[in-house]
């Protein structure tokens, strides 16, 4: 039966589906064939693009990007925290921060962070669908708690142990006590990717909503990709369609969608995709990390969604982008987390260019060859690598970067300094050299080919 939806497009009648609780499991062999790269199969069923009002991102640089790292000090992060609510902005783009509680320094940072009385993020835990791991969060004091809820069968029959019936008893059991205590459970549907959407996790999301109705609370889901099979591609089939995954939660769940979240893994290479896909068919909230560390690939990068947020929005919101500059370079410098030299936005060559064309296409217009005002959004000046191919333009744009020379202070490519420095290099170059120059390198030849320039640059 199809009738006129919200979007004035022709859509299937609201359906209340059952727990289907099955002998067997469905392990959807004929996608996932474990000898075999996953398949991605087509039904070719399109759902409606149904982007919410006010979309979001949470964090979850403390939980499972720190599952991936050696453990994260208690300074380290509370010196997070306060970047992250310095990018969160006051309308609190990047909402949420989720913490562990089990160890005592677990415990520490969370009640550090929390006596910071920042709004945003707010801070919320994460723990097992168990009492004992419910007491900790009780002992917190906090209003929100993600609960890690399995549904595929891979996890209810194989590393369970149980049926869906009992998994779902189970599941709602903890939800119930986070409701009797006043605070909002989120349920982390693991490995929504690889479940049985209409046979078990739209029902078990169903049952949620009754609960949620019943209790005034808004009961979260979170839809985890966990194993990274989500794909972003239209009239892809169940249970790898992210589309369809929202739609059918926020269709036939009735799930609002400022109650739904989509948590990714980068094991295919589609975690921003896949994230960007959530938010444009109904998904208030993508979970990410700084930096997109996380398990095995990682998860989305946070600092990528809050680029993607000013793209669809054609607005910051009043963030602060140059917090992920900051926040970046601690995590190089502080923390021993190394960032890839060619990561988008954050890595050290993002914004750099080698090519003597390009150098010169950057002294003459930087918009030719930038990518946005990097200096202006992120404290990122544009940068060109000197090397063999760099050319005169390239040593005299990293001069003027280097020293932050503009207009009439600014050198051009014909300045004695820059042409003896480029000879010297081009020298190294032809006698064997195959490196890119370093930093110390080239002021050591700006010394050595103009002191006094070098002197009144430095300061010396």
């Amino acid at each position: 039966m199809l009738e006129l939806g919200k979007m004035n497009v022709l859509e299937e009648n609201e359906y209340e589906y059952e727990l289907q609780d099955v002998a067997e499991p469905n392990l959807y062999r004929e996608l996932y064939e474990y000898d075999t790269i996953p398949k991605i199969s087509f039904n070719h069923r399109l759902v409606p693009q149904k982007m919410p009002d006010k979309i979001w991102i949470t964090d979850t640089t403390f939980r499972d990007g720190q599952q991936a790292c050696s453990p994260f000090t208690v300074k380290q992060i509370v010196a997070v925290f306060k970047m992250l609510s310095r990018l969160s902005g006051p309308k609190g783009i990047v909402r949420q921060s989720e913490f562990f509680l089990y160890t005592e320094k677990d415990r520490a940072a969370v009640r550090a962070c929390q006596e910071l009385g920042l709004e945003f993020p707010e801070i919320t835990t994460w723990i097992r669908a168990n009492e004992n791991d419910f007491d900790l969060v009780k002992q917190m004091g906090v209003k929100e708690t993600g609960i890690l809820v399995s549904c595929s069968d891979y996890h209810i029959f194989k590393k369970m142990g149980l049926t869906r019936r009992q998994a779902a008893d189970k599941y709602l059991g903890i939800v119930k006590e986070c409701l009797s205590y006043g605070i909002v459970p989120r349920c982390h549907l693991e490995d929504a990717t690889r479940a049985d959407v209409y046979g078990y996790v739209i029902p078990f999301a169903t049952e949620l909503m009754k609960l949620s109705k019943e209790s005034g609370i808004p009961i979260k889901v979170r839809i985890c990709d966990t194993m990274g099979f989500g794909v972003p591609y239209t009239g892809a089939s169940l249970p790898r369609s992210v589309p369809g995954l929202i739609y059918g939660l926020n269709h036939y769940a009735q799930v609002p969608s400022e109650q739904i979240e989509w948590h990714g893994h980068n094991d295919f290479y589609k975690v921003v995709a896949n994230a960007g896909m959530a938010w444009l068919y109904g998904a208030s909230g993508v979970n990410c990390a700084m930096l997109g560390i996380g398990e095995r690939t990682g998860n989305c990068p946070l600092e990528a969604m809050a680029i993607e947020y000013a793209s669809l929005r054609g607005t910051t919101d009043g963030m602060d982008l140059t917090a992920i500059t900051d926040i970046a370079r601690y995590f190089s410098e502080e923390m021993n987390i190394p960032v890839p030299p060619r990561t988008p936005f954050v890595g050290k060559w993002f914004n750099t260019t080698r090519a003597g064309i390009h150098a010169d296409g950057l002294m003459k217009d930087e918009e030719i060859y930038n990518i946005f005002n990097t200096e202006k959004i992120l404290n990122r000046p544009a940068m060109v690598a000197v090397d063999s191919t760099s050319g005169v333009a390239g040593v005299a744009h990293w001069l003027n970067g280097m020293f932050g020379l503009k207009g009439e202070d600014a050198l051009d490519k014909k300045h004695p300094a820059v042409v003896e420095m480029r000879k010297r290099i081009d020298e190294m170059y032809a006698e064997g050299r195959n490196s890119v120059m370093t930093e110390e390198e080239l002021l050591l030849l700006l010394e050595e080919c103009a002191p006094e320039l070098y002197r009144e640059l430095t300061n010396l």
